[in-house]
């Protein structure tokens, strides 16, 4: 008898229809997770009804001037979000660097899913938008 692992699944956020149900497109795995993550990282605090607690406070960082200190503190926020609202993944290393020409910062996230034993690294670039 062969091992069962768990297979994570979200909704393809860009609504492609499966060929021959009509149905909504499913992401599985390490992508619906990278997904997930990433919409956590851009949500923001009550942006979503009944469960204001849900996102990050990422937004507001972007709006400080660029430098080491918010790029920390960026760093605990995103560490911050992940643990608290991922329970799929196993949080390894956050860095965020400066890109002071852009006006932005660049965010490398290491983590391990719960069903996989090789480390998945994602990079966001995080800017402000109006």
């Amino acid at each position: 008898m062969g091992t069962l692992t768990k297979v994570f699944s979200d909704i393809d956020f860009t609504f492609t229809k499966r060929p021959g149900v009509g149905d909504v497109a499913i992401s599985y795995d390490q992508q619906a997770v990278i997904r997930s993550i990433r919409n956590l990282l851009l949500t923001r605090h009550y942006e979503r009804p009944f469960n204001p607690d849900l996102g990050s406070g990422i937004g507001s960082l972007l709006f400080e001037n660029v430098s080491q200190f918010v790029s920390a503190a960026l760093e605990n926020e995103i560490t911050n979000t992940i643990n608290n609202h991922e329970p799929r993944v196993s949080l390894q290393n956050v860095s965020v660097s400066v890109q002071p020409d852009e006006n932005s910062y660049s965010a490398r996230i290491t983590f391990f899913l719960k069903n996989a034993a090789t480390p998945t690294t994602i990079n966001v670039i995080l800017e402000r938008n109006r």
